[in-house]
Formats: C-alpha cells, sequence, structure tokens
C-alpha cells in the first residue's frame, strides 16, 4: 500500500516543485506527467491516462485552458470565498467506455457549475444491476447531473437547498416522454459565496469529505437499506414500480458546514471511497490545503483517482470495501472494481 502512496506523493511533488513561464506549459507538463504516472501504476494492468477535463463551455484539446482545468469564471470579491475544482476519474471497463464523454466516467457522472451567489458540485453513480436488463446505467445518472447543472442557473435557483436542485432534477427525468429507465445515488452540494456555508443532499453511498488541518472536519451521511443496496433514485418500467427499490428526493441526508479558507474537499463516488481509505486520502490530501493553481490541484486528484483505480484490482488489498463486508459476515477479498469519479475542490 505503501507504494501507491509513494507514487501519489512523488507526482505531487514534482508537480509542485517545478517552476513554468506560462499556464499553458505547466498545464502540458501536467497532462503528460499523468499519463506517465498512469504508466507506472498501472503497467502490470492496462495503458491508461488520467483525464484533465474541460469546463462546461470549453472543446476538449490537447493542452488543457485555465477554464478547462476548473477555475471559476465568476469574479470573487475579497469577501467571499470560492471553490476552485477539478476532476478525474475512469470507467470500470475502459473497453465499454473507450470514448470521452463530458461529465461521465462508465456508469458515473458529474458536473460543476458557478453561479453569482454559489458554487455548484455534484456525482451520480449508476446502479449497473440494469445493464442485465439491457438498460445503461450510465444515462440515467448522466441526465440527472445535466439537469442538476441547467437548473443551477434558473431564475429561481435557491444556492442554499441542494436538495431542492436534485428534486427538480429528478421531477425532470420523470417527466420525460421517452422514459430514461435506471437508478443512482447522487449527492450534490452548494457553496454559498457570501456566507461560507457548505450545503449538501445525499443519497446512497456517494459523498463529501472536508479536510482541515490534516483532519477529517466534515463528512457526508452514507444511507444503506443493507450491505452493498445503497438508497437510490430509481425510474423502474411501466408496472415495475413495486418491484423496483426507489427513494424519492425527500430521502437525501442533509448538511451544512461552515468552510474556511484552505479547507479541501473531496467529492467521490464509492469507486474510491469503497477502496481507498479515510488515512490514505488524509495522507495524499492534507498537503493540497492552501493550494489555488488549479494544475497543481489536478495533480492531487489525479493521484487520487489513480490510487483508487489500482487498489481497485488488487486482490490483495484490504479494502475498506472488505472491511465492511466481514462486518456483515460476507467474505469479499480485495480491491472493488468500480467506476471512479473524484472531484476536487479547494476554498479559497
Amino acid at each position: 500500500m505503501n507504494e501507491y502512496l509513494d507514487n501519489a506523493r512523488r507526482n505531487i511533488q514534482r508537480t509542485m516543485n517545478s517552476s513554468y513561464h506560462s499556464l499553458s506549459e505547466v498545464a502540458s507538463m501536467a497532462s503528460s506527467l499523468a499519463a506517465s504516472t498512469g504508466s507506472q501504476l498501472y503497467s502490470s494492468l492496462m495503458s491508461l491516462k488520467a483525464q484533465v477535463i474541460p469546463s462546461a463551455n470549453e472543446p476538449i484539446s490537447p493542452v488543457p485552458s485555465a477554464s478547462e482545468l476548473g477555475t471559476s469564471t465568476i469574479p470573487s470579491s475579497s469577501q467571499q470565498i470560492r471553490l476552485i475544482s477539478v476532476v478525474c476519474g475512469f470507467p470500470k471497463d475502459i473497453g465499454m467506455y473507450p470514448d470521452y464523454a463530458r461529465g461521465q466516467f462508465g456508469e458515473d457522472a458529474w458536473f460543476r457549475t458557478s453561479t453569482s451567489k454559489a458554487d455548484a458540485l455534484g456525482v451520480a453513480d449508476g446502479v449497473g444491476g440494469w445493464r442485465v436488463y439491457g438498460i445503461d446505467p450510465g444515462q440515467f445518472s448522466r441526465f440527472l447531473m445535466r439537469s442538476c447543472e441547467r437548473l443551477a442557473h434558473s431564475a429561481d435557483f435557491e444556492s442554499t437547498r441542494p436538495e431542492q436542485l436534485l428534486a427538480r432534477a429528478y421531477c425532470n427525468l420523470l417527466e420525460q416522454k421517452k422514459p430514461i429507465l435506471g437508478s443512482c445515488t447522487a449527492c450534490v452540494l452548494t457553496l454559498h459565496r457570501d456566507s461560507g456555508i457548505l450545503y449538501a443532499a445525499n443519497i446512497g453511498d456517494s459523498g463529501l469529505l472536508v479536510i482541515r488541518n490534516g483532519a477529517i472536519v466534515c463528512r457526508s451521511l452514507e444511507q444503506q437499506h443493507h450491505f452493498n443496496t445503497p438508497y437510490q433514485l430509481a425510474v423502474p418500467p411501466p408496472g415495475q414500480g413495486l418491484n423496483v427499490l426507489t427513494d424519492g428526493p425527500e430521502c437525501a441526508a442533509l448538511l451544512e458546514f461552515d468552510m474556511q479558507i484552505g479547507d479541501i474537499l473531496i467529492l467521490a463516488t464509492d469507486g474510491v471511497y469503497d477502496n481507498v481509505s479515510e488515512d490514505l486520502l488524509l495522507q495524499v490530501l492534507t498537503h493540497a490545503s492552501g493550494v489555488t493553481d488549479p494544475v497543481k490541484l489536478q495533480m492531487f486528484a489525479n493521484s487520487v483517482a489513480l490510487m483508487a483505480r489500482s487498489l481497485s484490482f488488487n486482490p490483495n488489498h484490504e479494502s475498506p470495501f472488505t472491511q465492511n463486508a466481514r462486518r456483515h459476515n460476507i467474505d469479499a477479498p480485495g480491491g472493488k472494481p468500480d467506476d471512479i469519479t473524484v472531484v476536487l475542490a479547494s476554498v479559497v
């Protein structure tokens, strides 16, 4: 396990110790470094490359721009705090999802956006069991996150009510003329700029952690009906409502927390939390405290995603999922292969 942590540390330190003359040169180096780190970690698995994700209105380009790396496009006053956010992830099955799709890693989906009042982030994890019925689980999660992103810019968006944003996006799903069937877990959050308060609504086993001064000071509440069966929003096939597990948006666990400059926020799907312990996350992300350069922050996100990806395929890894299964008298050794989505943000 120390091997993964050492790789992550070298990855981060190499970037932080380098001095560059322009942001485009930094971004180019960050992209190539992500590729080389992936080669080191996955030489025995497959050749992977960490993806630096563009923002909503930017095209994909070989050299990421500042906006592609997650800087907020909303100017902030000296009285306001804001988020600098970046994203990294991998689909579980690279062969099934060979092409990049904005806002999606396999069956996982995500969004991030900013308004004049708040920053908003979200992740959703499509429930893979639908695939045996010929339903793409990623379509459900992707539509939900895209709806959240769009609705965050509506005139009546309440930046202190992420649960309302989630509920409206879910209703949007239900109202489609051509039903979008499936289910997903979801975690949506907003950071109110003036008050500095973080608001979150979580359904299921995706979630967030806030790291401050080397300690986890806030975490979302995981919701499980029973082991490996999280709460989930769902749209069942017609006539099958009684046979499908469905939890409404009103079931979301709500959270409020006063954020401070220098805090690090990680929002991720269970592909991260099932494979990377909180201790490992702390050891890597504590060093991200106070980072305002999106390129450097991107390297921290890459390191977490790469570590989660590698550990998920390690049959000898004593994963959090394995430990939890053991508490339920279930034998599930090793990592848990899954889609990986990491949204990492620094409060500035």
